[in-house]
């Protein structure tokens, strides 16, 4: 699997961008699990192995290769179909951004990994010490994870440059078109060049 996504989620954007009902979805993994092959819509799906209490799935569209993943064996054994439901929160966030506009801002709690255009309010509970990396072009950089939080939970949020100074510990911060990616099995906010990080008027007391 792209390997740092969790499984409902990653699975849950591939039935959105193939257009496959997520339930037939689930239900065709799970058969292929037994058969060993099956199809769902334009996906081939076929069981590979099976490794460490993991099944490891390839997915092919007319011979071409649209993912190989592996899922814990728990999964396939939900009663409650995990894609569905984490198909249902992507959708409904993306329609409630569309009809929000940039003004709409989402909890901790809905965020998914391969979101973009994301709009959170939240207060900075913590910020790590500045390390210094070499980014793959070549620059220097400083780059430090910031620990924020919002009633429904907590997500780090990956500072780099200026952007570190920008925030104190305390702070109830405005982010504005970041993206939600994942780093070592953890959701991780990563604001791009246009992307915006700002104090709120009432941050500080």
């Amino acid at each position: 699997m792209r390997s740092k996504l969790y499984p409902s989620e990653y699975l849950a954007l591939l039935t959105v961008k193939y257009e496959v009902d997520a339930d037939k979805f689930f239900d065709a993994l799970v058969s292929a699990e037994k058969k060993r092959k099956t199809k769902c819509g334009t996906l081939s799906i076929e069981y590979r192995t099976k490794l460490n209490r993991n099944v490891i799935f390839l997915i092919t569209q007319n011979s071409k290769v649209v993912a190989q993943f592996k899922i814990p064996e728990t999964f396939l054994q939900k009663k409650k179909n995990p894609i569905k439901e984490a198909k249902n929160t992507y959708l409904e966030n993306r329609y409630a951004t569309k009809k929000n506009g940039d003004t709409h801002h989402l909890q901790i709690k809905d965020l998914r990994v391969g979101m973009k255009k994301v709009n959170l309010k939240a207060k900075v509970i913590e910020i790590s010490k500045p390390k210094y990396v070499v980014t793959k072009f070549g620059n220097h950089a400083s780059v430090a994870n910031a620990t924020v939080s919002d009633p429904t939970g907590r997500i780090k949020l990956c500072l780099w440059n200026d952007q570190i100074n920008q925030i104190t510990v305390g702070d109830t911060i405005q982010i504005e078109n970041a993206r939600i990616s994942a780093y070592r099995n953890e959701r991780q906010m990563r604001i791009g060049k246009n992307g915006k990080l700002q104090t709120t008027p009432t941050s500080k007391t």
